[in-house]
């Protein structure tokens, strides 16, 4: 009596469980992107009373006798089954038409897996995110070239034409030659520096590797981040720009910042990333272009700077002689030179004298220059004299005869400074030819998604059409596909994570690798079936209700026993 008991008891429990799953089921059919499940019942264990035996020449073989213990949930199945899909006539909202998963990632930075496409924009971070506020991953930026990914999708949309501002600031620049392994010819580089609320990661600077190939440079400083010192800030700045770099640090004296405020030093407590535009940066070292007027030689500093930041050497001297700089390259044991070429012309007859000055003579207030080739009789050279500060000056530079007499002036010309224009809450330092200049601005930044139309294509590109540009991609969606998606776990929101069972997540472009194609202005339904749930229903509450009969039989088999004896 007592088994039937206990083997009733199981089948109740077992069916209150499969009772259970058919209510979520229900309970969800309108929740988009959910999967169904089904219990799955086993029995149990056996008690045998008879073994079987084996036939023999006079007699046949016996079954075995055994009683069971009744019955258990053995498991819940997912129905990973394709559902129909709901119009809903908004851009943002995505469907996916075949295999795989929309990828998520928390603020602590657990990825999850749904089929759930109601997406949006974060006005904060310009983050796409889910109806939860997760970040879906993939790729950022122009997604042209790039494989599948899971990294936060930020929609960084260029600003229109930022109109100028009267603040003007100027700051020493340096041109630049792109010595990157992506680079494709020799390039003016300009490093722009745009303040951001909110970064990536919350990261403090960020560089895009889309711009290592295109001679200039956007390094975004976090508005929030407090820098302690020069070094503090330009270390995360030269970090970035390595990071979107491949890894690869530029070659020494390429692409290296540093920053010099008034007074060489940040106020106590340090300065945020939005105050530190307020500085003055200089870029050392690197290549300077110094022409005359056929612009015909290249000059470069290499570590011989000007003493302070408000100044390069400037020439503004006009006469017939031309006077050039050149580099001269250091090898393993020399010291870089600078050398100068002065070309005179006095009564038709051209004449050219060299000279150099080592990096070391900073404070040097004249240079010897030989003339060549050598003259019979003049091998002694000449001096020009440079009026200067450290290397900050140089003007009015005679030529002098043996006798001392005037036969010329030295004149080097330079092509101005470079301007850019940023907006109100950003600078942009552009290296120009001898120096650049800020000027604040009144539109720039980047414009919400309520200024563009935002679209997501089949392969899951993500386009705005801009009003300056037109149609830019700005992003791709990737998907993610599981041999035995079976296998993943459900850990609600219409979320789910993998295990070990289902394997690893493998990254695809939408439409490819067997996985489906996005549809857009549309959201997956829940796969729930009503009118089989309705039938499991029923027959789950026979099962339930034979099961209670079972206890009430043996109950009163059970109460007749105890009656024989009265």
């Amino acid at each position: 009596m007592l088994r039937s008991l206990y083997s009733a008891v199981s089948g109740m429990k077992a069916h209150q469980s499969q009772l259970d799953v058919i209510g979520n089921n229900i309970a969800n059919v309108n929740t988009f992107g959910f999967k169904s499940s089904r219990g799955r019942f086993s029995d149990v264990f056996y008690q045998t009373l008879q073994n079987a035996t084996g036939g023999s020449a006079t007699m046949g073989g016996t079954n075995a006798s055994q009683i069971g213990y009744g019955t258990q949930l053995a498991g819940i199945d997912l129905d990973m089954s394709r559902s129909a899909f709901q119009s809903t006539n908004r851009g943002l909202d995505v469907a996916i038409a075949g295999e795989g998963f929309f990828q998520v990632q928390d603020s602590d930075g657990n990825i999850f897996y749904t089929r759930a496409g109601a997406l949006q924009i974060d006005p904060n971070s310009g983050n796409l995110t889910d109806a939860n506020g997760y970040t879906v991953l993939g790729v950022s930026g122009d997604p042209l070239g790039k494989a599948p990914g899971s990294n936060k999708i930020h929609l960084d949309i260029p600003s229109q034409q930022a109109a100028k501002a009267v603040k003007t600031e100027t700051i020493n620049g340096i041109r630049y030659t792109l010595t990157s392994e992506k680079a494709t010819t020799d390039a003016n580089v300009s490093v722009n520096f745009v303040v951001d609320d909110t970064l990536p990661d919350g990261a403090d600077a960020v560089v895009k590797d889309t711009e290592m190939n295109t001679g200039s440079l956007t390094v975004r400083v976090n508005a929030k981040s407090v820098f302690s010192s020069l070094s503090d800030l330009m270390d995360k700045v030269n970090t970035a720009i390595t990071q979107a770099n491949g890894g690869k640090e530029y070659p020494t004296g390429k692409l290296s910042l540093t920053a010099v405020p008034d007074g060489g030093l940040f106020p106590a407590g340090g300065l945020t990333g939005a105050e530190i535009l307020g500085y003055n940066f200089d870029v050392v070292p690197g290549e300077l272009t110094l022409s005359g007027a056929d612009a015909a030689t290249n000059g470069v500093f290499g570590s011989m700077l000007p003493k302070t930041v408000s100044s390069v050497p400037k020439f503004t001297a006009e006469g017939d002689v031309t006077f050039n700089a050149k580099y001269i390259k250091a090898t393993a044991d020399t010291k870089a030179a600078w050398e100068i070429t002065a070309t005179v012309v006095k009564g038709g007859d051209t004449r050219t004298f060299v000279g150099r000055i080592d990096e070391s003579s900073t404070a040097a207030n004249s240079v010897l220059l030989k003339e060549s080739p050598v003259k019979p009789g003049e091998e002694t050279g000449q001096y020009i004299e440079m009026k200067h500060e450290g290397f900050t000056k140089l003007s009015d530079e005679w030529l002098k005869d043996h006798a001392g007499a005037d036969i010329g002036t030295a004149t080097m010309t330079s092509k101005g400074t470079s301007t850019v224009t940023a907006s109100q809450d950003s600078k942009e330092l552009g290296l120009g030819q001898k120096g650049f200049v800020l000027e604040g601005g009144t539109a720039g930044g980047t414009l919400s998604s309520s200024q563009v139309g935002v679209s997501i294509l089949a392969n899951g590109i993500v386009e705005v059409n801009h009003p300056d540009k037109g149609k830019i991609q700005v992003g791709r969606i990737d998907l993610a596909t599981f041999e035995n998606p079976y296998g993943l776990e459900e850990v609600g929101n219409s979320y789910f994570q993998q295990t070990a069972n289902s394997g690893n997540a493998k990254l695809c472009q939408a439409g490819t690798n067997g996985s489906g194609a996005l549809k857009s202005s549309a959201l997956e339904m829940s796969n729930v079936d009503i009118s089989s749930e309705f039938s499991d229903m029923i027959v789950t509450q026979r099962g339930f209700q034979a099961n209670s009969r079972i206890i009430t039989v043996s109950d009163t088999i059970l109460e007749e026993l105890v009656n024989l004896k009265r």
